[in-house]
């Protein structure tokens, strides 16, 4: 299998966001990120307000699946990193309102240590599978 190809996140996305793919015989295996940004002060988009964060940060994920060729459909794994676990039901709705009748496997929560930076409030990574 050739290297993860990296690609900067699209127009629009959260500059962290981003995607890389792998082609393989089968298809392609597209890595997404889907995470938190600044806005033009500097301050943490929907700081204090886990639901809005969590929504961003599905958007974001959905505007890189779109510019990887993929879509919440392909999903065939996702992970939740969180600094604070109590973030879950915020992640969980978000994915609820982005993923109706939500088939995808259930996720894998990790909680990542605050050492990352206080504004590391949450990310989503989802492994796509897309046939060529």
């Amino acid at each position: 299998m050739t290297q993860p190809i990296r690609i900067p996140a699209p127009a629009g996305v959260a500059p962290a966001a981003q995607y890389s793919h792998v082609v393989a015989a089968a298809g392609r295996f597209v890595a997404v990120s889907g995470q938190l940004a600044l806005d033009g002060d500097g301050a943490l988009v929907g700081a204090g307000d886990p639901a809005a964060q969590a929504r961003q940060v599905f958007e974001n994920l959905r505007r890189c699946l779109a510019a990887a060729g993929a879509d919440f459909t392909d999903v065939v794994k996702l992970t939740y990193f969180v600094t604070d676990m109590a973030h879950m039901p915020a992640i969980r709705a978000a994915r609820a309102a982005y993923i109706p009748d939500d088939r995808l496997p259930a996720a894998s929560a990790v909680q990542v240590a605050a050492l990352v930076g206080p504004e590391f409030l949450m990310e989503v990574e989802a492994l796509a599978v897309v046939g060529e």
